[in-house]
């Protein structure tokens, strides 16, 4: 014996739904919110940095650091520096600038540089880096603050590891990282030369501590709170949907179950469903909607129980109805004329494109095909002359494109939509069907509501093509530049 499934209610779903938009939308503000706040913040000292070390780069002489850079690369500094380091003594340091004639500008970027940390808020570190190259796994110090041992002038240091591979005199983007120095924005600009090369790039890092505490703690209050809210507002949500949807469903459902009718009972005898719902709403539609057709069932019982003295008459009635449903909604999507599909029978298509492509992969193209001097042969030679026109233009297009819907949108519009065989053999088709107006047109001797004549134009739906408009739009305008040609070749068409 199978097991019964358990019922999952609408009323669940729609409390489930409810709580769920509501989480959602709570949660997506929330992220909106902080990501905004972010990308601000974040944005605000990438500028900073990246000004500030632009700035103090168009302070610094650069035939000086190059020259410098030489004398601090050197091996005789490397042992003096290295000697001065262990002792933890500068003087042989200065000594040595002052020996080379680099202590009096050394000093005074040295200084400059100090004062400038101090005089910007939340400027960590200012430095002069010698320029390594792309290539490079370790930077040489030029140039620190005062706070930093001068003995450190020449200090090479490895790179970090999110600058590997990267060339400082291009690198302009600032950095956002969290390294052995904390949060920090980093920003590099280059210093030239009087001969343009890059001898050394100016550092600048701006402390972010603070500023990531506070966004830990501002993305907390939003989770909490978005919590909060999601709590309340899906508690009255709930409340309102029972209310509103499930509460009357489940009456209808209760009705519908006592629904019984058979021959010669009247509504209330059959359980026609009979409720106090008078809301002018998709409820109410529901609600009237399942009481006309019971009411419709007994009725039909009723003529149906009639009928059956006569089978005949009840076949033959039955057998007409269904004739004329199926008449009428085939005849409601064909063109009277062509007897290919019409305007309303194209926008049915067109909606049942549209979600196959949002569905699924769909392949197709469209055509669209405007006949050349309609309004000509209805007025020299009359509209039964004009339909034999339509009509043979028509056949031109069943015949061509034999696996694609075919349909008239217009007095003398027509647009097919190429499937399958006919979307693989599109451009050839296409080729043909228009040589074949051509070959029409060109018969002289023939009368002129036989010598067919259209412009055509096709366009492929693209993987950014979400409905099928935008593809008839490119077809249309093939389409009108089709025609322009054609009046180019032939002037006014006749």
């Amino acid at each position: 014996m199978k097991k019964k499934k358990r019922l999952f209610s609408v009323k669940k779903k729609m409390n489930l739904f409810v709580i769920l938009t509501v989480f959602v939308v709570a949660l997506g503000s929330s992220a909106i919110a902080f990501g905004t706040s972010v990308y601000q913040i974040d944005s605000y000292y990438r500028q900073i940095a990246s000004d500030n070390a632009k700035n103090f780069a168009s302070m610094v002489d650069g035939d000086f650091l190059g020259k410098f850079k030489t004398y601090i690369a050197s091996d005789e500094y490397q042992k003096i520096r290295d000697a001065a380091e262990e002792a933890e003594d500068e003087a042989p340091v200065e000594q040595y600038l002052k020996k080379n004639n680099l202590w009096n500008q050394y000093y005074d970027i040295r200084t400059r540089l100090t004062k400038y940390i101090e005089n910007i808020e939340n400027l960590k570190y200012l430095y002069v880096v010698a320029h390594g190259g792309k290539d490079a796994t370790q930077d040489m110090y030029l140039i620190d603050d005062e706070s930093t041992d001068m003995y450190e002038t020449g200090y090479y240091e490895g790179r970090e590891t999110e600058l590997l591979g990267v060339d400082l005199e291009h690198s302009t983007e600032p950095r956002i990282s969290n390294g052995d120095w904390g949060w920090l924005c980093s920003a590099f600009y280059p210093v030239y030369d009087s001969q343009n090369r890059c001898v050394c790039v100016v550092g600048c890092d701006f402390d972010m501590e603070e500023v990531m505490q506070e966004r830990f703690e501002m993305l907390m209050y939003l989770v909490g709170g978005s919590l909060l809210i999601t709590i309340i507002v899906a508690f009255l949500g709930v409340i309102i949907v029972n209310k509103v949807i499930s509460k009357p469903l489940n009456a209808m459902t209760q009705e519908m179950k006592k629904f019984n009718p058979s021959e010669h009972s009247d509504y209330k005898e059959a359980g026609v469903i009979n409720l106090d719902i008078k809301s002018n709403d998709e409820i109410g539609q529901i609600y009237r909607g399942i009481r006309s057709m019971q009411t419709k069932i007994v009725d039909y019982i009723d003529n149906l129980s009639e009928l059956k003295k006569d089978k005949k008459k009840a076949e033959s009635y039955i057998k007409d109805k269904e004739e004329q449903i199926d008449k009428l909604s085939e005849e409601r999507y064909k063109d009277a004329l062509t007897r290919v599909g019409n305007k309303a029978g194209y926008i049915k298509k067109a909606e049942e494109i549209n979600q196959l492509v949002k569905d699924e992969h769909l392949e197709y193209a469209v055509a669209m095909i405007d006949m050349n001097n309609l309004k000509l042969i209805n007025d020299d030679f009359g509209h039964k002359s004009g339909d034999l026109y339509i009509k043979g233009c028509c056949k031109m297009i069943c015949e061509t494109f034999k696996h694609s819907p075919v349909y008239r949108i217009g007095g003398d519009e027509f647009v097919a939509i190429l499937l399958g065989k006919d979307y693989k053999n599109r451009i050839d088709l296409v080729k043909k069907l228009k040589d074949a107006y051509k070959e029409s047109y060109i018969q002289e001797n023939t009368e002129p509501w036989l010598r067919y004549s259209a412009a055509v134009g096709f366009a492929e739906h693209a993987s950014d093509d979400y409905t099928i408009e935008l593809v008839f739009k490119r077809a249309d305008k093939a389409m009108y530049e089709d025609k322009a040609a054609f009046k180019e070749v032939y002037g006014s068409y006749r």
